[in-house]
């Protein structure tokens, strides 16, 4: 979805638990009317973008990582999704490097809104997957973009990065928008049985990579090559 423009709104010191930051808030405004992307709820004339940002990012590609909001996961500690643990993960590899960047959208269920998402959550409980419930209420499996990250790490002055992800439409997003995966790092974290099936569908039905074996660690560095 083509933003009109896209400017940084704020920028200031945030102390974490695994490290000092820089917060910064850019925001993208939509090219035209706001429009809905197919299947999916219709767009805000005005997106929203979170960056944290550690250490020097420009001496060599920095660690990037993409989180779609997870309200559920990464404030109450859901256990129905891995959001948390991965998002956790992302800071944790961001910190241990010195340098880093993660980008937080506001996406909540893969783009169709908190409220749909509870009730997505509903029809799961009656044996649906996460890709048939999205689908029975009217949804894509899937209604995020990537533009306002892609446009946001060309604002920090990035062409280059290691993206943290095993969603290979993230490492396409970025590609097209003239930004270089030169790595993808796996942000596979420790399967429990409360999410597994959902990961089952993410990987059978979405595409994501798996890159754990069993003895392997599932922060490891894989490169695209390796994956495939």
């Amino acid at each position: 979805m083509p933003f009109a423009s896209v400017k940084k709104i704020a920028e200031a010191d945030f102390p974490t638990r695994w490290g000092a930051f820089r917060i910064l808030g850019f925001e993208g405004l939509l090219a035209g009317p706001a429009a809905a992307r197919s299947n999916c709820e219709p767009a805000h004339q005005v997106e929203g973008l979170v960056a944290l940002v550690m250490g020097d990012i420009h001496s060599a590609p920095p660690l990037v990582r993409i989180h779609s909001q997870c309200l559920t996961g990464d404030v109450f500690g859901s256990l129905r999704c891995d959001c948390r643990l991965q998002l956790e993960m992302a800071l944790s590899l961001i910190a241990d490097q010195g340098a880093g960047i993660l980008l937080y959208e506001q996406q909540e269920g893969r783009g169709i809104g908190l409220m749909a998402k509870l009730r997505a959550y509903e029809l799961q409980d009656q044996g649906r997957d996460t890709v048939e419930a999205n689908v029975e209420l009217g949804f894509a499996a899937d209604c995020r973009g990537y533009e306002l990250p892609a446009a946001a790490l060309k604002l920090l002055g990035l062409s280059e990065v290691r993206l943290i992800t095993n969603n290979p439409e993230k490492v396409a997003a970025l590609e097209s928008a003239g930004i270089t995966v030169i790595e993808r790092i796996s942000a596979e974290v420790e399967p429990q049985d409360s999410f597994a099936s959902y990961l089952k569908t993410k990987h059978e039905k979405m595409g994501h990579i798996q890159d754990s074996s069993p003895g392997s660690s599932p922060s490891s560095l894989v490169t695209e090559e390796q994956a495939n």
